[in-house]
């Protein structure tokens, strides 16, 4: 499957999308030779880096001194007339992705990345259209992303997603959300803890749906008593703009007054544009480009990743199927991505980490599981009179004692996941967690002091 670099085409791989794995696949096969290019319709760095990761965790950043604010009483600290400015938290995130911004330029100038800032289309199997410009290539990665999506229902147009939710002018008093997952629970967290009357509208019954069960359930208890309102089994019917604000009918007959409606209910890959059809690549049902295991579509020389192709929507997934690509055509080192194993986190507050099976998967492969789990109230709130409550999981193969899944709800839960995320990848087993000296007082130690399996 390798292939030599060429001078029939005026580039060896030509990349349409500058997000971040569109930005790793073209640096990694620039250092190896190829001669590269890449078009971006919008900002360098992504979805990740301008509208989603990045800022999103800022915002959960900057929404957690609220409660260290809160919690500092109990350490002996009086706090008086702590005031918050939203628009200089959003100031302040601005200017951080300015800097990202120009980072990433950057990053793909110094490796000698040819860039084009306008939006790409296929025109055949090695050309792709940029505005008025044609360019040639002997190989072509579609690496667009996804976009938020909004249902058609009547008052839609006075919604807004996450894109507009990063970028407010003014800090919403009373929010609404649609949806219950983690982008959903996420920023419900960012406006609830900064102290937006905040409600959850969704249409199942828990959130977080494909997560592990007991990280549902605690989580849901997590936010529920921390005052965050959630609606399950409820639709919106419709939105209407009222003298102060909106409001939200939903299918139970209650109205929802509120000054925003965040939608966070799907995204779907950006393929509209791209004219993959008359070129002959392949896609699904929701417009994904569909792809083997070493990201090659249909026509055996476009490739695609990320999330453009609806598999693991994350963008250290998409780095690495860039990389991946890379060493594949330009470096003679055939490499495709293993997908077991990937760890992800959610920036809830709390927040989730997690990384293998669920108890759920594990059972359903049909093979016998012991699970442990442990519950108990962090020592950082013993003394700031928090309520907070962690939960820790394991779910281990019984024949092989291997531990097959690391679920946790707290404090510090994606950090000890990282972590959690080697030592699945190693292959460790309980007895090697048990025999792990833990680091004390920490949360962490917790998962390697679990001795006392659930009842099945």
């Amino acid at each position: 499957m390798v292939q030599a670099k060429s001078g029939r085409y005026d580039f060896d791989l030509f990349t349409i999308g500058a997000g971040s794995g569109g930005v790793a696949g073209s640096r990694r096969a620039a250092s190896y030779g190829a001669k590269v290019g890449i078009c971006e319709s919008s900002r360098i760095g992504g979805t990740c880096v301008i509208r989603g990761c990045v800022p999103k965790k800022l915002l959960v950043y900057g929404a957690q001194v609220a409660d260290e604010i809160a919690d500092a009483r109990g350490y002996g600290w009086d706090i008086q007339q702590a005031s918050f400015s939203w628009p200089a938290l959003i100031s302040a995130k601005d200017r951080e992705i300015d800097r990202l911004n120009g980072i990433y330029i950057k990053m793909l100038a110094d490796a000698g990345v040819t860039t084009i800032e306008d939006e790409g289309r296929l025109v055949d199997a090695h050309t792709v259209a940029i505005g008025g410009r044609m360019v040639t290539a002997q190989n072509i990665l579609i690496a667009t992303g996804a976009h938020p999506v909004l249902p058609d229902t009547p008052g839609i147009e006075h919604a807004i997603t996450s894109n507009e939710a990063l970028d407010l002018k003014e800090f919403p008093k009373r929010v609404v959300i649609v949806g219950g997952g983690y982008i959903a629970v996420e920023f419900a967290g960012i406006f609830h803890t900064l102290g937006a009357q905040v409600t959850l509208v969704l249409r199942g019954d828990m959130v977080l749906r494909g997560f592990d069960q007991d990280v549902r359930e605690h989580l849901t208890q997590e936010v529920t008593e921390r005052g965050l309102r959630i609606l399950t089994g409820t639709l919106v019917e419709s939105i209407e703009k009222t003298a102060d604000g909106l409001r939200a009918k939903l299918n139970n007959g209650q109205s929802l007054p509120c000054d925003q409606i965040l939608y966070a209910t799907g995204r779907l890959p950006n393929t509209r544009s791209l004219q993959l059809e008359g070129v002959g690549v392949k896609t699904g049902a929701k417009g994904e480009v569909l792809v083997d295991e070493w990201s090659r579509t249909s026509v055996p020389n476009i490739y695609a990743l990320g999330d453009v192709t609806n598999r693991h929507n994350l963008t250290p997934v998409a780095i690495a199927e860039g990389r991946a690509l890379a060493e594949t055509l330009f470096h003679n080192n055939p490499t495709s991505f293993d997908p077991s194993n990937i760890p992800t986190a959610v920036f809830s507050q709390p927040p989730v980490g997690t990384v293998g099976l669920t108890e759920k998967q594990a059972r359903d492969q049909g093979r016998p599981i012991d699970i442990y789990r442990s519950k108990f109230r962090p020592m950082h709130s013993t003394l700031s009179g928090r309520h907070d409550k962690t939960m820790m999981k394991l779910v281990v193969d019984r024949a092989s004692d291997r531990v097959l899944g690391c679920h946790m709800v707290g404090a510090d839960a994606a950090e000890i996941t990282q972590g959690l995320a080697i030592a699945l990848r190693c292959g460790a087993t309980k007895a090697q967690f048990d025999k792990t000296v833990g680091i004390h007082p920490t949360a962490a130690e917790e998962f390697v002091t679990m001795r006392d399996k659930v009842a099945d």
